[in-house]
């Protein structure tokens, strides 16, 4: 409702500006705004000035208005690791405060002949390996593009699409979803969004506009301005991915032995006052900072200087350069869409000439393996200013560690295993961004930005009855170690199954004396072990499960459920065809129905897997 003269206690020039001002707050800044108008109403109710009540001032604006039934809102997730079934909740309870009928459901939990009741749509999705949808969206997007796909006329949709730029197939599932709804008639409600692994500020405006375009086709209500009389409350810090917790490092351990091929880090912080929680199968996310020596051959190299101050996000806050390289910005790698910018701000000829059209396998060929630093020297920039550069520069992500303590067993602390990642470069060979600077730079005493990733797709059985198969090589095994810590505090004892690998018994058994304690206890029922370098024949964990088949078959159909956790392209893929393998020979099953036996044990969240 626009603002005038007749209907506020505003003059005209005061109704402009509002008018102007308001329609353009987020929802966070809304709601700060109306606290902070409360606050100063009641700080200023004892001063002379009278407060303007403007609904007895204005008994009009509460005059009922009849209204119409409001369109039932739909909202679908597609995620392999959360981020989209919060931003589905978050944005699902947004909707119901502005009293609309909100549905939310995961892609594989939704049915599909539901879809010809839908009205307002949107779709949240990731895009998993090679532009593939993740796991819980699989069977309705191949619903969705079948024959069997409803027409879906007077249906409003949207689509935001999570995704990874330095991958070939950039939010690949989310455009397909986009293109498809459009297909069978439906009418966009909003441009799809697609978001990089720094979404917040995406996902925030593509949530402001969905919320905008709502409140457009919705009935006008009673407007009713409800002003309380409250004081100030300073509540604890709510500490989240847009606000980390700085942690105290407490220890951080070398977990192999001498003359490992590995650097594999047991890191412990401390969370003490941060009013934090967590549950077993979460994750821990952290902010890393680039290797100091990359920031200042950058600026070197760029001939800019280091204390020259640039912006670092839409809201106008401020670094040093050096510090907005440090901390707030991408440049151990390069992407396509970096190399698009690169081309339109360096006035690099080139650099321009490479990325033509018609040289896509080119540019596909120089992005491996190359740093921001690599792009500067081959392609030098020409008149760029610090405050231009910054600007092609991707956000800096955080890095996920999946959490290998229990909060029950240590409330004050959270626990992760890090592995020391090496990368094969152009110039020389440099440790991964977060891993290098864990292994290398932190110390106990230092501090570092985190929050709490909650996965809710990876979670263990309540019933403490549930026979549990976990398979994690490497670090894979920290989640497990978390939950046999919890079991162990709880007092719980069940039926447990711990597949582990590495390379050298001798040097790369990680947690090896509490593996043996919780076996000793009870806490763990069986643990096999695969070590790769031990033996002339590379011996992996699928290698152990294929010994224990007609056993490990039994557990299943005992009602057992499975956990992979680790390296996704080669011992994930490798560990399900072995499962595979077990239920068509024990079970008499063909290939089909082995796999529609996993793709059961998926939907009835017996078969979770946690890969990377």
């Amino acid at each position: 409702m626009l603002l005038q003269e007749t209907n506020s206690p505003f003059n005209k020039e005061q109704s402009d500006y509002l008018n102007k001002l308001l329609p353009t707050l987020t929802e966070s800044q809304r709601i700060w705004l109306s606290g902070y108008l409360s606050a100063t109403q009641l700080a200023d109710s004892n001063t002379e000035a009278q407060p303007i009540n403007l609904i007895s001032d204005h008994e009009e604006l509460l005059k009922p208005v009849k209204e119409t039934k409001l369109r039932d809102v739909t909202i679908l997730y597609g995620s392999e690791t959360g981020n989209g079934q919060t931003i589905a909740k978050d944005l699902g309870k947004k909707i119901e405060s502005r009293e609309f009928k909100v549905t939310i459901s995961s892609m594989d939990d939704f049915k599909p002949k539901d879809l010809k009741k839908v009205q307002d749509l949107f779709i949240i999705t990731a895009t998993h390996g090679e532009g593939e949808p993740p796991e819980n969206a699989i069977s309705f997007h191949e619903f969705l593009h079948g024959r069997k796909a409803p027409k879906l006329k007077d249906v409003r949709f949207s689509v935001l699409s999570l995704g990874d730029q330095s991958y070939e197939f950039f939010c690949q599932t989310g455009k397909e979803f986009d293109k498809r709804l459009e297909e069978l008639g439906g009418d966009r409600l909003y441009p799809r969004v697609d978001c990089d692994v720094d979404f917040d500020e995406p996902t925030a405006e593509w949530v402001d506009g969905i919320l905008h375009e709502l409140s457009k086709a919705k009935s006008t209500h009673d407007t009713v301005l409800n002003v309380q009389s409250a004081g100030i409350v300073t509540e604890s810090p709510v500490y989240s991915r847009t606000n980390p917790y700085h942690a105290e490092v407490l220890e951080n351990l070398n977990l192999n032995g001498e003359g490992s091929n590995k650097e594999t880090y047991h890191m412990e912080l401390s969370i003490e006052d941060a009013n934090l929680e967590f549950e077993l199968g979460d994750s821990l996310g952290i902010y890393p900072k680039n290797n100091p020596e990359m920031v200042e051959q950058l600026i070197t190299g760029l001939n800019f200087e280091p204390e020259e101050s640039v912006s670092i996000n839409k809201h106008g806050e401020r670094r040093s350069l050096r510090e907005a390289l440090l901390s707030n910005f991408e440049i151990s790698r390069i992407t396509k869409p970096l190399l698009d910018k690169a081309a339109q701000f360096f006035n690099n000829d080139n650099l321009k000439e490479l990325m033509a059209p018609e040289k896509v396998e080119e540019q596909k060929a120089y992005i491996q393996g190359r740093d921001v630093i690599d792009l500067i020297t081959d392609y030098p920039p020409v008149d760029m200013t610090p405050e231009e550069f910054i600007q092609i520069l991707r956000k800096m992500p955080a890095r996920l560690y999946s959490i290998s303590s229990s909060f029950k067993a240590n409330p004050d602390e959270v626990h992760i295993t890090v592995a020391k990642a090496i990368y094969t470069g152009q110039r020389q060979e440099q440790a991964g961004v977060c891993s290098g600077q864990c292994a290398e730079r932190v110390k106990p005493g230092d501090l570092l930005p985190i929050y709490i990733h909650h996965n809710p797709n990876f979670k263990f059985p309540n019933d403490v009855d549930t026979p549990v198969i976990m398979i994690g090589p490497g670090t894979g095994v920290a989640p497990y170690r978390s939950f046999l810590e919890e079991r162990e505090e709880t007092g719980v004892k069940g039926r447990t199954w711990l597949f582990y690998g590495d390379q050298h018994f001798a040097t790369d058994f990680l947690y090896q004396v509490e593996w043996q304690n919780w076996l000793k206890h009870g806490v763990l029922t069986k643990m096999d072990v695969a070590f790769s370098r031990d033996s002339a024949d590379k011996v992996y964990v699928q290698h152990r499960m294929l010994e224990h088949s007609k056993e490990l078959y039994q557990w299943l159909q005992d009602g057992a459920n499975i956990y992979v956790c680790g390296d996704e392209k080669h011992m994930a893929h490798d560990v399900h065809q072995t499962l595979s393998t077990i239920i068509q020979k024990e079970g008499c099953f063909s290939i089909e129905e082995a796999e529609a036996y996993l793709t059961d044990m998926r939907k009835q969240k017996r078969y979770q897997r946690d890969v990377y």
